[in-house]
């Protein structure tokens, strides 16, 4: 059972109401972290918000997937895990085995590859890179923008996986286990 109460979308009032309702229209469905959240409406806008923005950057659906699903595997956050295996299976056009080599920096596209590499690095050093990944990501050709997309989509999904852990997110996706 989740430690923090879900907000029903229906018994909910105020900002947490209209976020709650801008995600059901967004989605179909209000997920269960999205009214964990609802408990600080500032919490549930800033997450939409960033989430947001970084879906309209550069990197295709499928490699912000496959990022969101390693960063969840390396902090084992099963409700994230769980969530985007569903969203890159169901929604972003990856393959079970894709989204499985997504766990461990995988992937057979040679940029796809060079994202999650370097992401794996930004996650495992919390940021601490060194000169040689920067390079090594460019040389594999990635942006300069692309890199800070990438460093973006893993503070997101530490956050979402700090926030799950934390509020022990009763998961309703398909499980996956870490």
């Amino acid at each position: 059972m989740s430690r923090l109460p879900l907000i029903q979308p229906e018994s909910a009032t105020g900002a947490a109401a209209e976020l709650l309702a801008a995600v059901q229209k967004a989605l179909g469905v209000t997920p269960n972290m999205t009214k964990a959240m609802a408990n600080s409406p500032a919490v549930l806008s800033a997450y939409l918000e960033f989430s947001g923005a970084l879906a309209g950057g550069s990197l295709p659906a499928a490699v912000r997937e496959q990022i969101a699903i390693l960063v969840a595997q390396e902090n084992e956050c099963d409700y994230c895990l769980s969530a985007h295996s569903y969203i890159a299976t169901n929604l972003a056009g990856l393959d079970a085995a894709e989204a499985d080599h997504a766990r461990h920096a995988r992937a057979t596209d040679p940029k796809s590859q060079a994202t999650l590499a370097f992401a794996a690095t930004v996650v495992r050093t919390r940021g601490d890179i060194a000169d040689a990944d920067l390079k090594s990501a460019r040389e594999a050709g990635l942006s300069d923008g692309e890199i800070a997309e990438v460093v973006g989509h893993v503070a997101l999904n530490v956050f979402t996986n700090y926030f799950n852990k934390t509020a022990e997110t009763d998961i309703d996706w398909p499980i996956v286990r870490h």
